[in-house]
Formats: structure tokens, C-alpha cells, sequence
């Protein structure tokens, strides 16, 4: 059992976090509200209307659960990826690319338990773009803050409305990180060369940084799925039955192009983010591990 990795993994989950969130909301709101064009649009009515802040809304509960999500990803995988070597017999040594893209497919999986919860509390707080400040004619928050969106939550949908979006979360994490731990990987392998030997630390950036913009690229048409059900009925009216309704009237309303109309800033999101993950796990992985248990250990990253 590989304890290490829960703990690099939770730090550097919380790094990305902090550097991507605030672009993350400037996606959710792209992928939920009309009243945005495109990206630019996004960034300057928010400012104007919510100043720095309206950024950085809802982002204490995911950096407070993102060490558990973490740590669930990054234990399933390296676990998987063990428990696969030694199920054909080889107890030391590199995994196949098979076994990487089903143990990163089994972490993404993994992960959507405890992730569900805090993920549809972030997305309503991003898409609540009333201003908290007490004015004429303007409207007050529905949400003062996590806490009490989560209580809300709870209270006019129970428990079951805490996971309403997890079908898609999970046909969006499983391929997604199964995408990314492979395509980490197979870049990780090829800066290493014949050698053997770790890449230097901007190769492990890189590698990170692709392997985020192609997690995210196989992510995106489910990640706007996941966060239309997430606000649906936030205001009172549901608009969708559910997950099936929810495609077929969103294709018939606005088009195949919707499901990838926040693909570029995915992209410009994740290679940051993954930057910063990557050289984050690494640093502590190596700080936490002595250097016989890193023998034939396999590469790792989270999205």
C-alpha cells in the first residue's frame, strides 16, 4: 500500500486549486449562462459587477475537500497500478500503457463519491453573480456562503440532491483521468529516454501541463452536462428530467457546439494547474519516499 501518495497528491490538489479557480468559474459560468458571449465578456462583467472576488466564489469548500479527492485519486491509481503488476507477475518494473489507462480510469471513478458534494456547492456559488453588497433594486445572493449553500441544498432536495450531476461527473472523470495518467506517462517515458532516469523538472511540467489540456479535452462535453444539472432549478424552475433530457435539449436547443464552447479555456486552465501539480507531487513523493520503495514506481499526476 502506497500512503505517500495521498498525502503528495492532497497538497498538490490544493496548489491547483489555488492557481486554477479562478478561470474555473469563468468555464462553469461560460458552460451555464447566456448572458455571456465568450471569455473575454465573462472576465469583464464580472469584474465590473463583482470585482476580484466574484473569481474566487465558492472556492473555501474545494480547497477544504480537495485533499480527500486527492488523496482517493492518487491512493486508487498507484494501488491499481501495483495490484496489476502483480497480477501478471511482476512485482517490480513499469505497467503497461493498458494498466496505466485503467487505473487512471479507476481513480477518476473512484474519486466522484467524495467529490459530488462539494463540487455542485462550487459550481452554484460561481454562477450566483449577485453582489453581496446591500444596494437598491439589486438582489441578494440566494447563497450566503458553503455552509449554507450546502444546508440548502440539503434541505429542499435531501442528501440525493448533494449528488445530482454525479452520472456525468463520472463519465467525465473515468475517461478524462484515464486520458490524462496515460498521456502523463507516455511523455514522462520519452523525456526520460533510453536512460531510465527522471526528467529535469520543466520536462515533468510539460508533460503535466499536455497531459491536462488532453484530460480536458476528452472531459469538457460532460463537464457542461455535469454543471447544467448542477444549477437546474438553483431559482425555483427545473429545466431538464435529467441526464439524458438534459443532452437531448441542449443538442436540440443550442447545438453540438455548446458541449466544447468551453474547451480553450479548459485547456488554458489545465496546463497551469498541471504545472503546478506535477512539480508539487513530485517534490513531496520524493521527500516522503525513501529510494528503494521508488524503484520501478510509475509516474503519477492528478488533473
Amino acid at each position: 500500500m502506497h500512503f505517500a501518495d495521498f498525502l503528495s497528491g492532497s497538497v498538490a490538489g490544493a496548489c491547483g486549486v489555488a492557481v486554477g479557480y479562478p478561470l474555473d468559474t469563468v468555464k462553469v459560468r461560460i458552460q451555464t449562462q447566456k448572458q455571456f458571449t465568450g471569455f473575454y465578456h465573462c472576465i469583464v462583467e464580472t469584474l465590473s459587477k463583482e470585482g476580484v472576488h466574484g473569481f474566487f466564489k465558492g472556492m473555501l469548500l474545494p480547497m477544504t475537500t480537495v485533499s480527500m479527492t486527492s488523496s482517493v485519486v492518487f491512493g486508487t491509481y498507484r494501488n491499481c497500478l501495483q495490484c496489476l503488476r502483480q497480477a501478471r507477475g511482476a512485482n517490480w518494473g513499469t505497467n503497461t500503457k493498458r494498466e496505466v489507462f485503467l487505473s487512471g480510469l479507476a481513480g477518476g471513478v473512484a474519486q466522484v463519491s467524495v467529490m459530488s458534494p462539494g463540487d455542485i456547492v462550487k459550481v452554484r456559488l460561481q454562477c450566483q453573480t449577485e453582489s453581496r453588497q446591500r444596494g437598491l433594486q439589486k438582489p441578494s445572493p440566494k447563497y450566503l456562503g458553503p455552509v449554507h449553500c450546502l444546508l440548502h441544498i440539503i434541505r429542499e432536495d435531501g442528501l440525493r440532491g448533494l449528488y445530482r450531476g454525479a452520472l456525468p461527473l463520472t463519465l467525465r472523470d473515468g475517461p478524462s483521468y484515464a486520458t490524462y495518467f496515460l498521456t502523463y506517462t507516455t511523455l514522462y517515458d520519452w523525456l526520460s529516454g533510453s536512460s531510465k532516469k527522471k526528467p529535469h523538472w520543466t520536462g515533468v511540467m510539460l508533460a503535466g501541463g499536455v497531459a491536462g489540456m488532453a484530460g480536458w479535452t476528452v472531459a469538457t462535453p460532460m463537464d457542461v452536462v455535469k454543471a447544467r444539472l448542477q444549477i437546474d432549478g438553483m431559482h425555483g424552475t427545473q429545466r431538464y428530467k435529467g441526464f439524458v433530457h438534459c443532452i437531448t435539449e441542449t443538442l436540440r436547443t443550442e447545438g453540438a457546439g455548446v458541449f466544447f464552447r468551453s474547451l480553450g479555456i479548459n485547456c488554458l486552465r489545465a496546463f497551469p494547474v498541471n504545472m503546478v501539480v506535477f512539480f508539487t507531487y513530485e517534490v513531496l513523493t520524493g521527500f516522503l519516499t525513501s529510494p528503494s520503495e521508488n524503484v520501478g514506481s510509475p509516474p503519477l499526476g492528478l488533473e
